[in-house]
């Protein structure tokens, strides 16, 4: 059967969504993102923003990942390894899969998979700052 396509704000917040729920239900994940987000819906509405500005080329989202994701580090004793980026890609690659097809679905893919290198860089660099 085929899958639809990601056209549209709703689309992108049904991916984020899927996503999530999946992320966590996970035996690594889940715990580092249950204990850190509180609010699943301000979560969910912000990377719908973000994910529709990455794909759409809208500007919705203004936050700064980096930050963000080096906070997170932070937070959890500087313990985030290139192996949860690897998990998250994965469970993100298999709720597109489920979900949708065609150059946008591929786009997502491309563009998170980039993501996770960047941003685990930049974790590493601010722990080794100085």
């Amino acid at each position: 059967m085929k899958k639809p396509t990601i056209q549209d704000r709703a689309d992108v917040r049904r991916l984020v969504t899927v996503f999530y729920s999946n992320i966590r239900q996970d035996a690594v994940l889940g715990p580092i993102f249950n204990g850190i987000i509180t609010d699943w819906e301000s979560h969910f509405d912000l990377l719908t923003d973000f994910w529709e500005t990455q794909l759409f080329l809208k500007r919705k989202y203004h936050g700064n990942p980096v930050i963000v994701h080096q906070e997170v580090d932070a937070q959890t004793n500087h313990t985030i390894t290139p192996e949860h980026f690897g998990l998250w890609l994965n469970i993100w690659f298999a709720t597109i899969d489920a979900l949708f097809e065609g150059e946008t679905a591929w786009i997502a893919k491309n563009r998170a998979q980039k993501m996770s290198t960047m941003l685990y860089m930049k974790i590493y660099e601010n722990r080794h700052k100085g």
